[in-house]
């Protein structure tokens, strides 16, 4: 526990290239062979630290997401807690994951972190297919293209707190947040609905009239 604390601290202020196992034992005053008898190397314990955060966060939304009696309060109580946890310890360790942490690279974090993310994202995918089958989600998108539609925009809000290192207000920006993506994925009204559904009869019909 001792060794993936100072783990934290240490790839959070460094990131994961400039990181040691040396500094890490360092700060803990032991060996570096110490550090090596629980882990193998420098990348199985920056995906150990990653994994342990991805955790506190997935528990922090389990625990708080049935609380909120409707679909749109579940999805701004994820957007306000994602944003919340990835900012809430400063930005390194939001910088690792949006950064190192995705690198595509043979010898880098992005295979070994692709599961921990898609459990990460778990939460929502089964918020979303939840909201799909009360009808209260569009479900003419492939939930795989809901998932980007969500996290994109807060991956793009915590890349400018990173590289501005400028405090947002959360709750104001995770508002304003959910107030879109919800116009976004919400289902269409039943009239909305029948007028699309004419529009497209309407195309169609002009199309074969042009064919002739």
């Amino acid at each position: 526990r001792d060794i993936v604390r100072v783990g934290r601290e240490v790839f959070s202020e460094r990131g994961y290239e400039r990181a040691t196992t040396t500094e890490i034992a360092q700060r803990l005053g032991i060996s570096e062979a110490t550090v090596f008898t629980y882990f193998r190397g420098k990348r199985e314990l920056c995906v150990r630290v990653i994994s342990d955060w991805y955790d506190e966060i997935i528990a922090a939304i389990e625990q708080g997401l049935p609380k909120q009696r409707t679909i749109r309060a579940q999805l701004e109580f994820i957007v306000h807690t994602h944003l919340r946890l990835f900012l809430v310890h400063g930005t390194g360790m939001c910088a690792l994951v949006l950064s190192e942490g995705r690198s595509k690279g043979p010898s880098e974090l992005g295979d070994a972190v692709l599961p921990l993310q898609r459990r990460y994202t778990a939460p929502l995918m089964d918020l979303l297919a939840r909201g799909q089958a009360s009808g209260e989600i569009r479900a003419d998108v492939h939930l795989r293209l809901l998932r980007p539609l969500v996290f994109g925009p807060m991956e793009h809000i915590l890349w400018e707190a990173v590289a501005t290192q400028r405090t947002i207000d959360i709750d104001a920006t995770a508002a304003a947040l959910t107030e879109l993506l919800w116009s976004a994925v919400r289902a269409p009204s039943a009239e909305l609905a029948a007028l699309r559904a004419m529009r497209r009869e309407l195309r169609l019909a002009l199309e074969r009239a042009q064919a002739r």
